[in-house]
């Protein structure tokens, strides 16, 4: 299944545009904005409303055994896009003050949202259904052999460009004998095997290079298989070592947060 990143462009703009309402703020007082002004605490309340429907919501979806509350995949997205958007509310909420409880705070929210960025490149290398269930290696064999008729197909039908593309037909999916390698270097790998593509399509006479890009296509689907077919073993466990590390963080986040809500209300209250 082919995914987009349109969850982080939407988060980027989302930001984007945060920012550029904080700056007006900050231009009209002429002084940050206060955590316990009507802007801070606004931006506070409402990033901590979507850390909690981060961390609640696609817990809760994933629980559910039907496809009646939405696909897994669109939930995921969301999941992303609360969890960069929340915690970069939360940062803007603490006017750039990181003492005490709230400088904890804040630490915890960048190492969870770096760690989520980390669990999703992880998530994104096993591949699935559009209803998040995990395509086994059944399946993938079954796709890759599908995939690997077609392009030798397209190359019997092209034979002199075949030829000139024989080096980087067979070239190797990513590190030999490394799965783990093949998940956490697997955007690095692609990125230089394009530019190979690239570099070879230039120097092919112009009629040829549509028939070259063609035949990329199919190549870089068979690879994609190929890879998920040699990895997935070992994208199951770092994703399992992730979600150990990434959910007692988590656990943490919230509870330090918990103690900053009731500790505030407690102020705001003059109970002390």
């Amino acid at each position: 299944m082919q995914r987009s990143n349109s969850e982080l462009w939407l988060a980027l703009l989302t930001i984007f545009l945060v920012t550029l309402a904080y700056g007006l703020v900050a231009a009209l007082t002429q002084a940050i904005p206060a955590a316990s002004g009507l802007f801070g605490h606004a931006i506070g309340i409402l990033g901590f409303i979507l850390m909690l429907l981060t961390e609640i919501l696609y817990s809760l979806r994933k629980q559910a055994r039907t496809g009646r509350w939405g696909r897994m995949a669109s939930w995921l997205k969301f999941h992303i896009y609360t969890g960069l958007v929340g915690p970069y509310l939360v940062l803007l909420h603490t006017s750039w003050q990181f003492n005490g409880l709230a400088g904890a705070l804040t630490l915890l929210t960048v190492i969870i949202v770096a760690s989520g960025l980390v669990g999703r490149y992880i998530y994104t290398a096993v591949p699935r259904t559009v209803d998040g269930a995990v395509v086994e290696s059944d399946e993938l064999m079954r796709q890759g052999q599908a995939a690997e008729a077609k392009l030798q197909e397209r190359l019997q039908s092209s034979p002199e460009i075949a030829g000139l593309l024989s080096g980087l037909i067979a070239a190797p999916v990513g590190p030999a004998g490394s799965n783990p390698a093949l998940v956490l270097e697997r955007s690095f790998q692609d990125w230089k095997y394009r530019r190979q593509w690239q570099q070879v399509r230039r120097g092919l006479p112009p009629g040829a290079r549509a028939q070259a890009a063609q035949l990329e296509a199919l190549q870089m689907r068979r690879r994609e298989l190929l890879r998920q077919l040699q990895s997935l073993a070992a994208a199951r466990r770092l994703l399992s070592l992730w979600h150990a590390i990434h959910l007692p963080i988590g656990v943490v986040l919230f509870s330090t947060a918990f103690i900053h809500v009731a500790a505030v209300l407690y102020l705001a209250a003059g109970l002390h």
